[in-house]
């Protein structure tokens, strides 16, 4: 192939490449603002598409086990105040546990522990917000696991607001990160193979209502 045609070849297939691979200015220079006062006042929806919540429990002393969780639904009050005046809750489908081992996730809902078919919910309500930071704080809530309700504190961070670039919604991304004792909430099997703490890891990103909604 003559060198002219061969580079006209590779222009065009770098374009090609760049024309599919190419992301919206809009998307490119996207920021968020971790001022809390930026954000509108309103009810805002867990974000299906982005969202973890994570399990995991020490196993023999060799690792922490972890279960994450696949369905989940949340809400969330933003007041004017931020932080310090909203409120969150959620509601975590126990059915849906995930361990990555088939015959673990039927014991883990069975009634040995969760029991999900007649406690298919497991939910938080917060109660209270103490700050620690400009963009962090402790959050408080009332934790129910098989029915059982416990006190529970997650540390929170929020990560910052603004317009999805995509979807156009005010969006808010959150990080939190909290511990609670199994045993409290009546979850004593497989102790102490198992162990008793259970650490939670959160991630969700939270959207308003679409444009013109």
């Amino acid at each position: 192939m003559p060198i002219a045609n061969l580079r006209l070849t590779r222009t065009v297939l770098a374009a090609a490449l760049l024309a599919t691979a190419c992301t919206p200015l809009q998307v490119v220079t996207h920021t968020v603002s971790q001022k809390e006062a930026a954000v509108p006042a309103g009810h805002y929806q867990m974000d299906a598409h982005h969202w973890s919540i994570v399990f995991d429990v020490d196993h023999f002393h060799y690792s922490r086990f972890t279960m994450r969780f696949d369905k989940a639904t949340a809400q969330l009050d933003w007041h004017p105040g931020g932080l310090d005046a909203s409120s969150v809750n959620a509601t975590i489908d126990a059915a849906s546990v995930d361990t990555n081992v088939p015959a673990l996730d039927t014991m883990v809902k069975g009634s040995d522990m969760f029991d999900a078919t007649r406690n298919p919910e497991i939910r938080f309500v917060s109660t209270g917000f103490e700050r620690t930071s400009d963009a962090q704080g402790k959050l408080t809530g009332n934790l129910t696991i098989r029915g059982s309700t416990q006190p529970v504190t997650l540390d929170v961070t929020f990560n910052g607001y603004g317009k999805n670039p995509l979807t156009k919604q005010d969006t808010l991304g959150f990080s939190a990160d909290g511990h609670f004792s199994r045993s409290k909430f009546g979850l004593t099997t497989w102790f102490p193979a198992v162990g008793d703490d259970v650490h939670v890891r959160i991630q969700a990103e939270f959207e308003g209502p679409p444009p013109g909604a």
